[in-house]
C-alpha cells in the first residue's frame, strides 16, 4: 500500500478530487445544447421568428440554444444545412431542398392565391389558357412555381405582348406590384392577379381588395387548381393547400366556399443525424412558446405539425420528417431513464464495483494501521521482557533509546490518523512499563528472574 494513502489528508484529497469530478461530469452533461440554425432571407418574417424562439429559449434557460447565422435567400440557408455547417435551416422545399433534411415543424404554408373578376369567367387555373396573369412575386422562386404549374396543364408562358396571338395554350405572366393591380386590370392589360402567400396574409388580402376594387361589381372570383393531390404528386416539393371559406372576409364571406389551391411550404428541418432527444426538444420547446413567438410575430399562430398518419409514413414520406420530432408528436418522448438507462445501469454496475474498492481500500488502510500499532505494542512488550532480562547498561541505553523511537512514531502516527483512546490507553502502558522496567533495572544493577508469589492473570493458563 503507498505510504501517501496512510495520510488522512491524502485520502480526503482524494475523495475531494472524485468528487469533483463527478461534479465536472455533471455540470458537463447538464449545459445547454446550442445548435447553429441558418435563416434566409434576412429582414423576412421567418427570420424574425427564429430569432424570437432563440430567445425566447434563452429567457426560459430551456436545455436548447440557437444561434442564429442570417443568409440573403433561402436557398443559401437550404445550402448551409447541406453542407453541414448549419443544424437546423429555414427551407423551402420547391426552392433547395437539402439531401439531409428533415422536417420538425412547417413555420406556414403559402398558397397560390389567383382572383380575377366574377365578369372574366375564370374558374379553375386551366381557364387562364390564353390569358394574362399578373403575378406579384415576393420571392425568385414564385414564377418558377407559376411555370411548374402552366406546364402540368400543358399551357405554355409567353410573353406578355404575344398573349393575343399565343393561342388557347399560352398564357401570359406578367410580373407587377401589388399597387399596379387594380390599374391593369381595369386597363386591361391582365385578366387575373395571382400571389403566393400565407392566406390569412395582408399580400394575399391586398391583391384580392385590388381585384374587387377593378371589378364592376366589386366582387372577386379565387380560381382553383382542384388537382392539388394530384399534381403534388409529380411536383412533392409543393404543397396542396385549402383556401378556408371567409378567409378574405366581407359580406357576403369570401370566398363562399373552401377553394382548393397549391403553395410551398416554408419548413424547419434538422440534419438528419441530429439526435432524437435533441430534436424533439427543439420540436416541443417551439410549440409550447408559441403564445410567447406570436406576441412579436404573429406568423407563430400559423405553424403546424406536418401531415402524417403513422410513425412509419412520417419517415417515409416525400418529405420526410425527423423521428425526433415525430417523437414529439406521437407523445412518445422518451423518459429520463429511458433516454439513460444504458448509462444508469453502467453507472449502477461500476458504482458498485468502486464502493467495494473503496471499502476494501478502507479496510486494508485499518487492518495496516491496526498491524503498525500491534507491532509496536510487542515490541513494547517484548522491551519489558528484555530489560528485566539483562545487566548490560549498554544493553539498557539501547533500549531506553529505541523506547523513545517508538514514542516518537507513536506520536506521528496519533497526529496523522484517527486513533481510539483505548489503543492509546494501551500504548501509554506499555511505555510506561518499558520505561520503568530500564529504569529499574539500571538502578538495581542486576536481572530479576523471577519473583515470589503468584502472578495475576487475565488471561487463565491453558489447562487450568
Amino acid at each position: 500500500m503507498p505510504a501517501f494513502l496512510h495520510r488522512r489528508e491524502s485520502f480526503f484529497l482524494l475523495l475531494a478530487l472524485a468528487l469533483g469530478a463527478v461534479a465536472g461530469a455533471v455540470l458537463y452533461l447538464s449545459r445547454p445544447t446550442t445548435l447553429r440554425v441558418a435563416v434566409g432571407p434576412r429582414d423576412r418574417v421567418e427570420s424574425h421568428l427564429i430569432q424570437a424562439y432563440a430567445d425566447a429559449l434563452a429567457r426560459a434557460r430551456e436545455d436548447i440554444r440557437l444561434e442564429v447565422v442570417p443568409y440573403d435567400d433561402v436557398r443559401d440557408s437550404a445550402a448551409a444545412l447541406q453542407s453541414g455547417r448549419a443544424d437546423l435551416a429555414v427551407v423551402r422545399p420547391d426552392v433547395r431542398l437539402p439531401e439531409n433534411g428533415l422536417t420538425l415543424a412547417v413555420l406556414h404554408d403559402e398558397a397560390l392565391v389567383v382572383a380575377a373578376p366574377p365578369s372574366s369567367g375564370l374558374q379553375t387555373f386551366p381557364d387562364l389558357a390564353g390569358k394574362r396573369l399578373g403575378l406579384v412575386a415576393h420571392h425568385g422562386a414564385d414564377q418558377p412555381l407559376v411555370t411548374s404549374l402552366l406546364a402540368y396543364y400543358a399551357l405554355t408562358p409567353v410573353p406578355a405582348a404575344a398573349a393575343p396571338g399565343a393561342g388557347p395554350g399560352g398564357v401570359a405572366v406578367v410580373p407587377m406590384r401589388a399597387s399596379e393591380v387594380a390599374a391593369a386590370l381595369a386597363e386591361h392589360r391582365i385578366d387575373a392577379a395571382a400571389v403566393i402567400a400565407a392566406p390569412s396574409d395582408k399580400s394575399a388580402a391586398r391583391v384580392v381588395q385590388a381585384v374587387e376594387a377593378a371589378s364592376p361589381g366589386h366582387g372577386a372570383t379565387i380560381v382553383a387548381i382542384p388537382d392539388g393531390e394530384a399534381i403534388v404528386q409529380r411536383l412533392p416539393e409543393l404543397q396542396a393547400v385549402t383556401i378556408a371559406a371567409g378567409t378574405f372576409g366581407g359580406r357576403p364571406k369570401r370566398p363562399d366556399d373552401d377553394v382548393k389551391t397549391v403553395g410551398a411550404s416554408y419548413r424547419l428541418m434538422a440534419r438528419a443525424s441530429l439526435s432524437r432527444d435533441t430534436a424533439a426538444s427543439v420540436t416541443q420547446h417551439l410549440f409550447e412558446l408559441r403564445s410567447r413567438l406570436a406576441a412579436m410575430v404573429p406568423t407563430a399562430n400559423l405553424m403546424k405539425a406536418p401531415d402524417f398518419d403513422s410513425a412509419a409514413e412520417a419517415t417515409s414520406a416525400r418529405l420526410p420528417i425527423h423521428p425526433g420530432a415525430v417523437d414529439y408528436y406521437e407523445r412518445e418522448q422518451q423518459t429520463f431513464l429511458q433516454r439513460y438507462e444504458d448509462w444508469v445501469y453502467l453507472v449502477a454496475f461500476f458504482g458498485g464495483g468502486l464502493g467495494s474498492a473503496v471499502a476494501w481500500l478502507g479496510q486494508r488502510l485499518a487492518r495496516e494501521q491496526r498491524a503498525r500499532i500491534d507491532a509496536v505494542l510487542d515490541r513494547l512488550l517484548a522491551i519489558l521482557i528484555e530489560a528485566r532480562a539483562t545487566q548490560d547498561p549498554a544493553a539498557l541505553d539501547a533500549l531506553a533509546v529505541e523506547i523513545d523511537g517508538l514514542v516518537i512514531d507513536v506520536v506521528r502516527h496519533a497526529r496523522a490518523h484517527d486513533t481510539d483512546v483505548r489503543t492509546m490507553s494501551a500504548l501509554i502502558l506499555a511505555v510506561d512499563a518499558a520505561r520503568a522496567a530500564v529504569a529499574e533495572c539500571r538502578r538495581d544493577g542486576a536481572p530479576v528472574r523471577e519473583r515470589a508469589g503468584r502472578v495475576l492473570s487475565l488471561h487463565p493458563a491453558s489447562g487450568a
